[in-house]
Order: structure tokens, then C-alpha cells, then sequence
């Protein structure tokens, strides 16, 4: 790929992450409460917590964003190359 294609997709895969970050922080929240009924999951320094339950938490907080991002970074490099005909990976 071209430097010019990299640095058209720049943009992109930055409101991509933004995006991705979002939502992956409003589906974490649901799973959650779903989880464990409790609106807000423990954080590290919470001492009314196990050590269990605070790294499950971060646990699932990061398979959510990883999976997330990697959704919508995928989503917006196939919409890229439809654009422009070029991938902006590799």
C-alpha cells in the first residue's frame, strides 16, 4: 500500500477506535449488570471487592473492547478499499 493510501485511512481507523471504544464501553456495561447485578463494575482500587471479581472484570472489559475494535477497524478497512481500491493494511 501506498503511504498516501495510509495516511487517507488515518482518519478513519481514528474515529474507528473512538467509536469502538464507545460502544464497547456501553455492551460492557450491559454485560455486566447482566453479570454480576450491579450497574458498575468493581474498579482496582475498590477494597469492598475480591481480587476475583476485579480482574474478571477487566477480563471481560477487554475481550469486549479488543473484539469490538477489531470489529470496527475490519468494518472500516473493507469500507476503505470499496472507496479507494486499496487496502490499508499490510
Amino acid at each position: 500500500m501506498s503511504k498516501g493510501a495510509k495516511l487517507a485511512y488515518r482518519p478513519i481507523g481514528l474515529i474507528a477506535g473512538l467509536v469502538a471504544g464507545s460502544l464497547s464501553g456501553i455492551v460492557f456495561k450491559q454485560v455486566w449488570k447482566a453479570i454480576a447485578d450491579e450497574d458498575d463494575a468493581p474498579g482496582a482500587l475498590q477494597s469492598e471487592y475480591r481480587m476475583r471479581e476485579v480482574v474478571l472484570a477487566a477480563a471481560i472489559q477487554g475481550a469486549i473492547f479488543a473484539a469490538t475494535k477489531a470489529a470496527i477497524d475490519r468494518a472500516g478497512a473493507r469500507g476503505f478499499t470499496k472507496l479507494t481500491g486499496t487496502w490499508p493494511g499490510d
